[in-house]
């Protein structure tokens, strides 16, 4: 039995993983879904990593911590404070040394991939929309409740600091990604992957950004064939 601490994106909404946790504990797993002080101005990635830990607690065997889309620069910290068997990117902001959150996009040229990604799908690039570029493959019933849970809040802190480890921390790492996701697309995260984490594959799953609501079966499938 593993243990799945389940960290959510911008925002930092627990709820975020509302349809994978029966899922996992389904399968015998223990699963966790952390909720991040994301609207708080004071919260950066150390009181990301804090809250992460704490829902770890004293748990410490079997340990998959999952991190999705900006939580990619949070979860290679909670390596740094407990046992980690594995680390799992989703969808994910995959850090360098000294990089901050903030410096990310244009530094990994995202915002030109997320337009080419438009033209190559027949839609015109535009500015970001969440229902375009994360919430257009959500069955109807979870639309409407991600849409009546409503946006949430993100601070611009944890994008400020520079990422604080010297490299990636010597655990066994996975990549999953979503490959409809329009934000961060796939051919773009394979040449960020290959660029800041040599020798980790890119595991390819059905669906877009958010793939917790859209896909929760089939994340649930890959995240099982873990440790």
């Amino acid at each position: 039995m593993s243990t799945y601490v389940l960290v959510p994106g911008a925002g930092g909404q627990a709820w975020y993983w509302h349809r994978v946790v029966p899922l996992l504990r389904a399968r015998g797993h223990e699963a966790i879904a952390v909720d991040l002080p994301a609207a708080d101005e004071r919260a950066g990635l150390a009181e990301y990593t804090d809250a992460v830990v704490a829902a770890v607690g004293a748990r410490r065997d079997g340990l998959v911590i999952v991190g999705q889309s900006l939580a990619g620069f949070t979860v290679p910290l909670v390596g740094e404070r407990v046992p980690v068997a594995q680390l799992v990117l989703l969808n994910a902001m995959t850090p360098k040394p000294g990089e901050s959150a903030g410096e990310w996009w244009d530094a990994t040229g995202q915002e030109a991939a997320r337009a080419e990604k438009a033209r190559h799908d027949g839609r015109e690039p535009g500015d970001f929309d969440p229902f375009e570029d994360f919430l257009h493959d959500l069955p109807p019933d979870v639309l409407a409740e991600a849409t009546a849970v409503g946006a949430p809040e993100q601070s611009g802190t944890p994008f400020e600091a520079p990422w604080p480890l010297a490299a990636w921390p010597d655990i066994p790492t996975r990549f999953l990604q979503g490959r409809d996701d329009r934000f961060f697309p796939l051919e773009f995260q394979r040449k960020v992957v290959a660029q800041r984490l040599p020798g980790v594959e890119v595991e390819e799953l059905p669906g877009g950004h958010c793939l917790a609501l859209s896909r929760p079966v089939e994340l649930a499938e890959a995240l099982g064939s873990g440790p």
